[in-house]
């Protein structure tokens, strides 16, 4: 079965840090790529950065460039968000997600392209 499980999540204030990790079982991690989403209430689920299989490449959403930093760690079989200069227009709830097998890296932005979700991690940045 198939488990992605988000932590990290929390409350900082503006300009702060976090770190969000998802830990991933029940499938050959360092076959797929990874993404990270957002949603912030009353909003679409947003795309937020991905990651190749070995982490050579990465993509990112224009609002969180320079900013945020995705990386994995295949060993452990987990994903990271690394963000940092938080603003309160980063506040959602974030998702990992793994693509659907045969998802192509040039559709990273499209949350339709992934067939697991993790049951996401809360981030508010107060102002």
């Amino acid at each position: 079965e198939v488990q992605l499980v988000e932590s990290g999540g929390g409350l900082v204030e503006t300009g702060g840090s976090l770190r969000l990790s998802c830990a991933a079982s029940g499938f050959t991690f360092s076959s797929y790529a990874m993404g990270w989403f957002r949603q912030a209430p009353g909003k679409e689920r947003e795309f937020v950065a991905a990651i190749t299989r070995i982490g050579g490449i990465t993509d990112y959403a224009d609002s969180v460039k320079g900013r945020f930093t995705i990386s994995r760690d295949n060993a452990k079989k987990t994903v990271y968000l690394q963000m940092n200069s938080l603003k309160p227009e980063d506040t959602a709830v974030y998702y990992c997600a793994r693509p659907a097998p045969d998802s192509t890296w040039g559709s990273n932005h499209y949350k339709a392209r992934y067939d697991y979700w993790g049951q996401w991690t809360q981030v508010t940045v107060s102002s």
